[in-house]
């Protein structure tokens, strides 16, 4: 079982988005750092549902398909989860529709712990109010020989690479410049002192760094 990072970030190290508008939540800069991945064939399977054959085959969807293989569960945060945008609304589902893409039990690390919910294609999602060491050991209970992830945003994984927790963080670094959100690298210098690091660069222009315990 090893503790797994897959997280897509600008050039200048930034993993999310400040352009939100309510009638474009996402938001355009995300739709810029997410568009290689979107466009995998794995994701196109995976997300959307699409049987057809169609998006990208090339190095982008070889880690498209990693991102996916033998998880156990997940721990991401509160943001990713989407509270940040629906704080107070107890019919909040998440971003991924009924049958989110994650298929194993969710951790959502939350000051405001509510009940578990079970969606279709195995996914369940716990809110917890907890440590992240605490957080990871109930994740890996029930993770079996499985893989845990953890999902993100970049404020949760920087948690979790600064306690040294972290086994496989895998970076996809965009071929843009987002210039202000939040970003990964801060407070990790040397951070690489603890890893063997490869890189690879996609068809697409996406860098992707693994840093491998």
């Amino acid at each position: 079982m090893a503790v797994r990072v897959d997280l897509l970030i600008s050039l200048d190290g930034f993993a999310t988005a400040t352009d939100q508008t309510p009638d474009n939540p996402f938001s355009e800069d995300w739709s810029r750092l997410v568009d290689a991945y979107v466009a995998t064939k794995t994701f196109h399977e995976r997300v959307f549902k699409d049987t057809s054959g169609k998006g990208t085959t090339g190095i982008d969807d070889k880690y498209a398909k990693e991102y996916f293989e033998g998880i156990g569960a997940e721990i991401m945060g509160a943001g990713k989860f989407g509270f940040h945008d629906h704080p107070d609304d107890p019919n909040w589902r998440g971003w991924w529709g009924d049958e989110p893409p994650f298929h194993c039990p969710v951790f959502v690390l939350t000051h405001n712990p509510r009940p578990s919910m079970e969606m279709a294609g195995g996914t369940i999602f716990h809110f917890i109010n907890t440590s992240i060491d605490d957080a990871l050991q109930q994740a890996t209970d029930v993770a079996g020989q499985e893989d845990v992830r953890i999902g993100g945003g970049p404020t949760v994984v920087r948690e979790y690479l600064k306690a040294g927790l972290v086994d496989r963080l895998h970076v996809a670094i965009a071929p843009i410049l987002l210039g202000r959100g939040i970003r990964l690298w801060d407070d990790l210098r040397g951070l690489e002192k603890n890893y063997a690091v490869k890189s690879e660069t996609a068809e697409s222009g996406t860098i992707h760094l693994t840093f491998q315990r």
